[in-house]
């Protein structure tokens, strides 16, 4: 996501709300510190929840995941758990 100064966005607000309407989102910064950001109306859950910074895009497609081996552990799921939960 690109970011714009505050200065920027009022010089040149027409080219950043074009960039906007074509479905970019913009960062606003003020004195070198992000203030808002300026999106698209609408758009999906999951679009929303990237603006808001709770999930990021995937970098690669879903197929990668076949190469990722198995691995083997000798301690149980219940196990990692009590010790996750500190329960001894």
């Amino acid at each position: 996501m690109e970011s714009v100064s505050h200065r920027e966005l009022r010089n040149s607000s027409g080219e950043v709300l074009r960039r906007v309407a074509a479905g970019e989102s913009v960062i606003v910064t003020n004195n070198g510190q992000p203030v808002a950001v300026l999106g698209p109306l609408g758009g999906s859950a999951l679009d929303q929840a990237e603006l808001r910074g709770e999930v990021r895009r995937a970098r690669a497609p879903l197929t990668s995941l076949r190469q990722v081996k198995r691995g083997r552990s000798t301690v149980s799921t219940a196990d990692l758990l009590h010790d996750v939960r500190g329960q001894w």
